[in-house]
């Protein structure tokens, strides 16, 4: 799953990124969506700004602490494979355009309601649906343990 994963990405952004200059704008809904070809240096929002070299080590080990401890020799049901592989592709996405161009490629720009949100990409996406999904299934594991432990006690 990371692997198709960063493949689409890194199709998507190479694509972009000999079809239009950086900053450049193409409007796809007037208004609301646009591909905005551009470099982000930092993370989410553009926090820590020019701290690529940071955010590169920061990707290496977190991908590490996912691998090693949430995933090498665990017996992970389709839901929790999907789920780390999606986020391990995002953050691997991101981390070769790290390594690559020194910033993240983002392009997708919608603007909601006067409301211009910062520019993002695949890989964000794939990051944020796969967080929201390990929130949802630990929200829900809980639910099941504490379930499960008021029928043990009325038994």
């Amino acid at each position: 799953m990371a692997l198709i994963c960063v493949i689409v990405d890194q199709v998507i952004k190479n694509f972009l990124c000999f079809s239009m200059n950086m900053g450049e704008s193409v409007s796809i809904i007037d208004g609301f969506f646009s591909l905005t070809l551009i470099g982000n240096t930092g993370a989410a929002f553009s926090l820590f700004s020019s701290g690529t070299i940071f955010l590169i080590i920061v990707s290496i080990v977190v991908l590490n602490v996912i691998y090693f401890w949430l995933i090498k020799d665990k017996n992970l049901n389709m839901f929790e494979e999907i789920t780390y592989g999606l986020l391990m592709g995002g953050i691997t996405g991101n981390l070769i355009d790290r390594v690559w161009h020194m910033q993240v490629i983002d392009y997708l720009d919608f603007n909601l309601l006067g409301y211009s949100f910062p520019v993002f990409n695949l890989a964000d996406i794939l990051i944020v649906i796969s967080l929201l999904m390990i929130v949802i299934y630990t929200l829900k594991g809980d639910k099941n343990e504490n379930s499960g432990k008021r029928r043990k006690r009325s038994a």
